[in-house]
């Protein structure tokens, strides 16, 4: 007598590929990454968060290189965890399979968009896809509750995004930005992982359609 069937994981197009991007890959992108696993995590059911893959690269990627360690102690004071982090040079194929790239400053947007594969519509700073993310009416987007695939509202939310970018500016192309860390004191990376905590929010909101509780 045979058990019960296994469930089928998430095949790739059902996964939605989130990659954050900085200078070093070392401060404010594994933050990010980081603190957005762990907000999915606390959101999603274990399916439900596997549909969403999160990772990060570095312009000048320090390749194979841990974690800045001021950037593992906020993380930790965050509740996410640092371990295992493994920096990366960011390389054509993290920009192809991402479905949403996030960028530290538009310098790093722009070096993204110069390197092609249609990336323009899907790259963002962090804080101004936060901006856009905030005009969206959640009801829009297709809800996972009523049995819609996470993966389908995040592409949903991505597309709504691109099309509202000319529309919305930033007050000044600072506000879009968050500064880099590196060699600072813990101070600044506290307020750091604090700006990019509080940008994640509405995105992961949006994402998931749940709130943080």
């Amino acid at each position: 007598m045979s058990g019960p069937k296994p469930v089928p994981g998430p095949t790739p197009h059902d996964r939605f590929r989130i990659l954050f991007v900085c200078t070093g890959n070392i401060c404010r992108s594994p933050i990010a990454e980081r603190l957005t696993r762990h907000e999915l995590g606390a959101r999603l059911s274990t399916r439900g968060a596997e549909q969403i893959v999160v990772e990060s690269a570095g312009t000048w990627g320090h390749e194979g290189a841990p974690m800045e360690a001021h950037a593992a102690t906020v993380l930790g004071e965050y509740g996410a965890d640092p371990d295992g982090f493994a920096g990366r040079e960011l390389l054509d194929e993290h920009v192809i399979d991402a479905d949403l790239v996030l960028t530290a400053t538009l310098d790093h947007r722009a070096q993204v968009i110069s390197m092609g594969h249609a990336a323009g519509l899907r790259t963002f700073t962090l804080k101004e896809f936060t901006r856009l993310v905030r005009t969206i009416d959640p009801v829009t987007l297709p809800d996972p509750l009523q049995g819609a695939a996470v993966a389908a509202r995040a592409r949903a939310l991505v597309r709504a995004a691109a099309a509202l970018r000319g529309w919305l500016l930033a007050s000044s192309p600072e506000a879009d930005e968050v500064d880099d860390p590196y060699g600072a004191p813990i101070s600044m990376f506290r307020n750091c992982g604090e700006e990019i905590y509080h940008a994640l929010d509405p995105v992961v909101t949006a994402l998931t359609g749940i709130p943080r509780r």
